[in-house]
């Protein structure tokens, strides 16, 4: 009882460690994004003598937020909801019919998993701007649910197989189509999976920054975290405000995993259960 008290303190102490570790970059973003430049050149480690609400003002107006937030809401809600749509019916349609074909077709979504970005982003631009999907935020989503379907097709292919078969003869008894099934049936059943898949798809494409620099060329199609770029300038560096900018991106993504953390384990265990 004692050896394994002596281990919980310890896996205890250590998960503190480790989370004040993770903390730690986050609370000198959150302190310094308060002060001056100055300021924050002579102590990065102190707290701001006074707090200037007016770096977030700044930083609000110059990365123009609401426009930035909205470009960045239309590419991910198009890019998730796209990601979960057509693998949810591939990794379906995969799981209930096997056979040679099936497992290749499978085998080819996995194989891609492996894939470098950087290897194919010459060659993705290239056909990007001859399909005329270059530099719109809707090409952008478009993209990015290319990019993503391969993992959620393994996912929801491991998750299908959880689901008793019975379900669906009943369906077809009933007169149910294939695709009246899939979508009054075992759609709702993959709800678990399906959370998982749309929030870490969702994180993804909110905090991606290469694919959007490649593909966006207007200022005001800038997606939020391409948006922060603009405070980099070439000779000069307002960090208090970079740091600022950068809190006010990381706000709608630690709301969103605050209330749906939950569920990306918990879909995940789920379909390893049989995939």
């Amino acid at each position: 009882m004692r050896k394994r008290t002596a281990a919980s303190y310890f896996v205890t102490l250590l998960l503190a460690v480790l989370a004040a570790v993770s903390f730690f970059p986050i609370y000198l973003a959150v302190i310094n994004s308060f002060k001056t430049q100055g300021e924050m050149f002579s102590s990065v480690m102190a707290l701001p003598t006074k707090l200037h609400f007016e770096n977030y003002v700044y930083a609000f107006q110059q990365i123009n937020l609401l426009n930035s937030v909205k470009n960045s809401v239309i590419v991910s809600i198009m890019g998730v909801g796209g990601i979960i749509f057509a693998a949810g019916l591939a990794g379906y349609k995969l799981s209930r019919t096997p056979g040679k074909l099936s497992n290749f077709i499978f085998f080819l979504f996995i194989a891609s998993m492996l894939v470098p970005f950087h290897s194919i982003m010459i060659s993705l631009t290239r056909v990007a701007k001859s399909l005329a999907v270059q530099g719109t935020t809707y090409g952008l989503g478009l993209i990015y649910i290319g990019l993503g379907v391969n993992m959620a097709v393994f996912l929801y292919h491991g998750f299908v197989k959880t689901i008793p078969k019975e379900l669906e003869e009943s369906a077809r008894i009933d007169g149910c189509g294939d695709f009246q099934t899939y979508f009054r049936i075992i759609f709702p059943l993959l709800l678990p999976i399906s959370v998982t898949i749309g929030i870490l798809n969702f994180l993804w494409i909110w905090n991606d920054f290469l694919l959007p620099l490649l593909m966006l060329t207007d200022v005001n199609r800038y997606t939020l975290i391409l948006s922060t770029n603009m405070l980099f300038g070439e000779y000069n560096k307002e960090w208090s405000l970079i740091l600022a900018a950068l809190v006010l991106t990381a706000i709608p993504v630690v709301i969103i995993y605050s209330i749906f953390q939950r569920f990306i384990m918990e879909g995940i265990t789920e379909g390893a259960v049989k995939g």
